[in-house]
C-alpha cells in the first residue's frame, strides 16, 4: 500500500501543506500565516479536510516552523482533524548537519532542512538562497557542515516597505518583473529597483561567498519568488527546486 506524508512548512506569510509519496510532491494547499486566531484554524481546518479526502491513505505527518505560535495552533488542529501524530523538525527530529552556527539554535529550522536537502541531492559544496518573505543565502562547506549565511529583506518585504516609510510611493497590488531596467513611471521604477536590485545583489554575492568556498559550490535556488528572480541571475545557477523544503522534509522522515 503505497505511503504518503504530509509535510507542513510554517513560514512566516504562508503556510505550505505538501502532499508527498516519498519524494514526489503531488500537491499543495496553502494558508495565510497572519490570519486571526479563529480564522487562521478554520482555514486549516478546512484545508486539512480537503486533503483527507483527497488523499485518504495518509498516514504521516511532518512540519517544519519558524513561527511558534503557529506552530502550537498547527500541531493541535493536525491531531484533531486526521487523527496523527506530527514530527516537529528540531523537536521530534535532529536534522543530520553539523551546525557551525556561533550560536546554533538561532538557525531557522527551513534553512537547515534546505541545506540537507542540497546535500543529499546535488552535494557539497553549495550555496543554497531562498527567495521567500526573506532572502536567506545558505553555505554548505566542502565537508558538508552548514556553516551560515547572509540574510536580507525580500521582495515583498522591501516593497511593503517603500509604501510605508515613504508619502508618495504607491503599494504595490501586481507583484511583476519590470518590462524594462529604466522604468518610465513610479511602478515601473520600483519593480526595476527590486528585480535588478536583487538581481545584481544575488550575483555579487554567489561570488563573494564562493570566493570563500573551498571547491566550486552548486548554486541551487528556492523559494516562492523563484520564478520571478531566476532570470536576473540565471547565469549563476546550477539548479532551481522550488520543492526543495520538502524534499528536505521527505527524507528527514523517511529516515526515521
Amino acid at each position: 500500500m503505497p505511503k504518503f506524508l504530509l509535510a507542513i512548512d510554517i513560514g512566516n506569510t504562508t503556510i505550505s501543506l505538501g502532499i508527498l509519496k516519498e519524494s514526489r510532491v503531488l500537491k499543495i494547499h496553502k494558508i495565510f500565516t497572519s490570519l486571526a486566531t479563529e480564522q487562521f484554524k478554520s482555514a486549516l481546518s478546512q484545508a486539512l479536510k480537503r486533503i483527507k479526502k483527497e488523499f485518504p491513505l495518509i498516514d504521516g505527518v511532518i512540519i517544519c516552523s519558524v513561527v511558534p505560535k503557529a506552530l502550537e495552533i498547527v500541531r493541535f488542529v493536525v491531531r484533531k482533524s486526521l487523527a496523527l501524530n506530527p514530527l516537529v523538525i528540531g523537536q521530534d527530529i535532529k536534522v543530520p548537519i553539523k551546525n557551525n552556527y556561533r550560536n546554533p539554535k538561532q538557525v531557522g529550522q527551513d534553512r537547515l532542512v534546505c541545506a540537507y536537502a542540497v546535500k543529499c541531492l546535488y552535494g557539497f559544496p553549495a550555496i543554497v538562497i531562498d527567495f521567500g518573505t526573506a532572502t536567506t543565502f545558505d553555505v554548505v562547506s566542502s565537508k558538508g557542515s552548514y556553516e551560515g549565511g547572509i540574510i536580507v529583506p525580500g521582495l515583498r518585504l522591501s516593497a511593503e516597505s517603500l509604501f510605508t516609510k515613504t508619502a508618495m510611493l504607491p503599494r504595490l497590488e501586481e507583484f511583476k518583473a519590470p518590462s524594462s531596467l529604466i522604468g518610465k513611471d513610479t511602478k515601473e521604477s520600483i519593480l526595476s529597483g527590486l528585480f535588478y536590485g536583487y538581481g545584481s545583489m544575488s550575483r555579487g554575492l554567489i561570488d563573494l561567498l564562493s570566493e570563500r568556498i573551498k571547491g566550486k559550490p552548486q548554486v541551487v535556488v528556492t523559494g516562492g519568488y523563484t520564478a520571478l528572480m531566476k532570470k536576473f541571475i540565471y547565469r549563476k545557477i546550477h539548479h532551481i527546486n522550488k520543492d526543495l523544503v520538502f524534499k528536505g522534509m521527505s527524507s528527514l522522515y523517511f529516515s526515521q
